[in-house]
């Protein structure tokens, strides 16, 4: 039971790690002692930086994408994971925001303001679709 969950640990903590590149630290790891004399990871945890990048809403959205991937790498993300996740997403958003009204303001020539407007409208495009009803399908049995 021990080995199983060291494992299950151990593979959870090095998602986050893997997924979370320079935001992420090393994973800590909380230890207990088996039967055996060997010490187990029983639990551990991974430091991913959260914080927007100050003055840069471009440089923010793309960490805020990689936090984002980290903290739900795992199989089975934690509900400390799901957080992360959620509090990405806001700072993401916000980022977005901040680019959009960039962009409104003379900005849309650059190559940013060029990549946004094609990726909004690929977008735009999908929730179209999306929200279409589908076809009606009628089916009949002639027997």
């Amino acid at each position: 039971m021990l080995v199983e969950r060291d494992l299950e640990v151990r593979k959870h903590e090095q998602a986050h790690q893997a997924a979370g590149g320079e935001h992420a630290g090393s994973p800590a790891y909380e230890y207990a002692d088996g039967p055996d004399g060997k010490r187990y990871a029983s639990g551990g945890e991974v430091a991913i930086d959260i914080a927007a990048v100050h003055g840069d809403p471009a440089a923010t959205l793309a960490k805020m994408q990689q936090v984002r991937a980290a903290a739900l790498a795992p199989v089975e993300p934690s509900s400390q994971g799901l957080s992360v996740a959620r509090s990405a997403t806001v700072k993401e958003a916000q980022a977005r925001k901040e680019l959009m009204a960039a962009g409104s303001e003379g900005q849309s020539n650059s190559p940013l303001g060029i990549y946004m407007d094609k990726r909004n409208q690929v977008i735009a495009h999908h929730y179209q679709q999306a929200a279409r009803p589908a076809p009606r399908q009628s089916f009949s049995l002639d027997i």
